[in-house]
């Protein structure tokens, strides 16, 4: 079995599809909020760039850091070394759980964080319905691939962020989906940032780390 590193690394793990590139970053031993607890982040569309190294994805692993977590980031299928190719949501759910059984054989005292951007929302929020982990972060969620989904499997703590001039996702979609739901999430509304949020990543930054820390 793939040891956890001591050292942020990229590793490659045995998945469904083939190997399944991550890079799993450990807690800052400097700190003193460390909690027995590993957020795994799922990335934007790969389809349209999307991968492990986006901006949005390392912020939420920064956070994660700075607030005591040891965290994992990982290409979707047929991004990077990855292998296989974009199966629509449901490999990439399948790669996620792959990657909870690693985590968890590594720190079977952890509990498990899910985070996703847009694209990876849809995944982190799919693999909560089959974990219920501690924490679910989802930021500019793509609601529309909720259709057929019931959301009331949905039950942990939740946390979802959406910029009010999303050019990608529409931020009235996603507040109308959110007042349907059963168990809905805590809701951060930024004013002015966009899909990416350019200009607003240590704004997002800051208020995460105020949220979750």
């Amino acid at each position: 079995m793939q040891i956890f590193p001591s050292t942020e690394s990229t590793l490659l793990l045995p998945g469904p599809a083939g190997d399944i590139e991550i890079l799993a970053t450990p807690q800052d031993p400097a700190r003193t909020n460390l909690k027995k607890a590993t957020a795994i982040i799922c990335h934007p569309h790969p389809l349209f760039g999307g991968t492990m190294h986006n901006k949005v994805v390392t912020t939420l692993a920064r956070v994660f850091r700075d607030i005591g977590l040891k965290s994992v980031r990982f290409n979707f299928r047929g991004v990077g070394k990855t292998a296989g190719t974009h199966d629509e949501g449901r490999g990439e759910v399948d790669d996620l759980l792959v990657i909870v059984e690693w985590v968890k054989k590594n720190f079977p005292e952890d509990a498990i964080w899910l985070a996703g951007f847009s694209f990876g929302a849809y995944v982190a929020t799919k693999g909560a319905m089959q974990i219920s982990p501690a924490q679910l972060v989802t930021i500019a969620p793509q609601v529309s691939r909720f259709k057929e989904d019931n959301l009331a499997e949905v039950t942990c703590p939740w946390l979802l962020v959406q910029g009010e001039q999303d050019e990608v996702v529409s931020a009235e979609e996603v507040f109308a989906w959110v007042a349907t739901l059963p168990h809905p999430p805590e809701v951060i509304r930024m004013e002015g940032a966009s899909h990416f949020f350019h200009g607003q990543l240590l704004t997002l930054r800051e208020l995460l780390e105020e949220r979750l820390g």
